[in-house]
């Protein structure tokens, strides 16, 4: 937009003509002023010349478009057929066995099952447990013989504990409850949020999209640990300092961590930017990962505190966006709503 002049007054002023070719030389930087033939005045660039095609946001990083489908719901969905043909075999098999208690809770018309995560206000186990699912997915469903790393996530090469790292470290991918324990210990002393959960599992993608790795048996634990490290500082308020993290993990050293963040930073390109519909995506994307895996949210009877509760966050969200709204028709005010605005009478005293 530097490049070039456009006017937003009027739709005369702005003329859709062809686009140009980019400028090569220093000179073609410069605003022609050459009047065509057709006395169209000079040439001025429209806007919609600058605009991204809706198929180039489509085929982008997914931590950075809203509309990208996220990796790891597409590495689960595999499993998750697998999962379904398996449990129609069996039921077709059992169909003659009484069936056994539900171990789902449905709504009915007197009672109203629902839980207590929002998009706003995760559930902090719940949403855990979805996160180091993707990261399971992540591992076990990577392409094969592609363990794409760097030395700097290569545990075998910067431990974190001084136990003997296993000849078959980068061999045997490590289970859901493992990544689990892993995360909840961090996340349980550092007393981080679910929220910065969420925002973990972006960086996550992101790094591996920005810098073509593999997140692998050899890398996933200092991968993670470097996510929730930057997740927490983006996110909360109080973030948890490095020499922090070496009180919970008690072998590794401040100088490995900041040179971890570092290059962590660096291979994402510094864009550390995490826009509201993208964390809303990989919240409800997570609530599918949760469904498709038999994960389900503690559901509990809808009561008038609860409703109580629900009705006054959803007020408060309103009231927020209200105002947000307001302040940016105050900034993006236009010319072109100018016509039809009376100015008020002075007082003059």
């Amino acid at each position: 937009m530097g490049n070039t002049v456009s006017c937003c007054v009027s739709p005369e002023g702005s003329p859709k003509l062809p686009s140009r070719q980019p400028a090569e030389r220093l000179e073609d930087f410069q605003i022609s002023t050459d009047v065509s033939d057709d006395n169209t005045g000079p040439y001025l660039q429209h806007i919609s010349d600058r605009e991204v095609p809706d198929e180039l946001a489509l085929e982008s990083n997914p931590s950075d478009h809203a509309r990208a489908s996220t990796i790891f719901l597409s590495k689960s969905q595999t499993d998750v057929r697998d999962k379904r043909k398996s449990n129609h075999i069996n039921h077709v098999s059992h169909v003659s066995v009484s069936p056994g208690p539900l171990s789902k809770k449905y709504s009915s018309c007197s009672t109203i099952f629902i839980d207590d995560s929002t998009v706003s206000q995760p559930n902090l186990k719940s949403t855990i447990k979805c996160v180091t699912l993707a990261i399971y997915y992540h591992i076990k469903n990577r392409l094969v013989d592609s363990d794409r790393s760097l030395d700097i996530f290569d545990e075998k090469l910067h431990p974190l504990s001084r136990e003997p790292v296993p000849d078959d470290y980068s061999r045997t991918d490590p289970e859901h409850k493992l990544i689990y324990r892993f995360v909840r210990t961090l996340f349980s002393a550092a007393q981080l949020t679910a929220e910065c959960a969420i925002v973990t599992l972006v960086y996550l993608e992101r790094l591996l999209t920005y810098a073509e790795l593999d997140i692998c048996p050899a890398n996933w634990k200092r991968i993670v640990l470097g996510a929730i490290l930057l997740a927490s500082k983006v996110w909360d308020d109080q973030a948890v300092w490095n020499v922090d993290y070496c009180q919970i993990l008690k072998d590794i050293t401040v100088e490995d961590m900041n040179e971890m963040e570092r290059h962590f930073l660096e291979l994402l390109q510094f864009n550390i930017n995490v826009p509201a519909s993208v964390y809303a995506k990989y919240y409800f994307d997570l609530r599918q990962l949760a469904d498709d895996n038999n994960l389900s949210f503690p559901l509990e009877p809808l009561n008038n505190q609860r409703a109580q509760k629900l009705e006054a966050i959803s007020r408060l969200c309103e009231d927020k966006y209200k105002d947000l709204s307001r302040a940016a028709i105050r900034r993006s005010f236009s010319a072109d709503n100018l016509i039809g605005i009376r100015c008020s009478n002075a007082v003059l005293s």
